[in-house]
Formats: structure tokens, C-alpha cells, sequence
């Protein structure tokens, strides 16, 4: 089963965040409720956990790229 991580939607003004750091490469295995992605905005910092454990299977989004509002980040399988 896949499974795909998803900028959360931060609020009616918000529209877009910027990937801060990825705490796993692809391939890796996560657990549920780790802390996958940090992503920010212009008035905060996130961490967006493991929605599912399994493999860290593709990363759609890298460092320093502007992602918008339920853009998938990734996939874990």
C-alpha cells in the first residue's frame, strides 16, 4: 500500500511553503509519527511526520523548493 505525504494546509492565507530539510533519504524506513519533513512558511516552521510506517519510496519535492498547499511530498510503501 502507498501512502503520500502532503503539505497540510496552513491557512486560508497560505498558499505555498518552502521544503527546509528532508531527516531521510529515499530508501530509508520511517516509522509512524516520525518527523519525516520540515517545511516553512514566511510565519513558521513545520514538521510534518510519518502519516505510516514502511520505506521512504520517493521524495517529490527537494530542499529549498517552494511546494504548494496538498502538493504530494513524497511516497512511502
Amino acid at each position: 500500500m502507498t501512502v503520500n505525504i502532503l503539505v497540510p494546509n496552513l491557512g486560508n492565507e497560505v498558499t505555498e511553503a518552502e521544503i527546509s530539510e528532508w531527516m531521510f533519504d529515499e530508501g530509508e524506513q520511517v516509522t509512524e509519527g516520525e518527523v519525516l519533513v520540515v517545511i516553512s512558511t514566511t510565519k513558521t516552521s513545520l514538521e510534518i511526520e510519518a502519516p505510516s510506517g514502511g520505506r521512504l519510496a520517493k521524495i517529490n519535492s527537494r530542499e529549498g523548493e517552494l511546494v504548494e498547499i496538498g502538493a504530494v511530498l513524497g511516497i512511502i510503501e
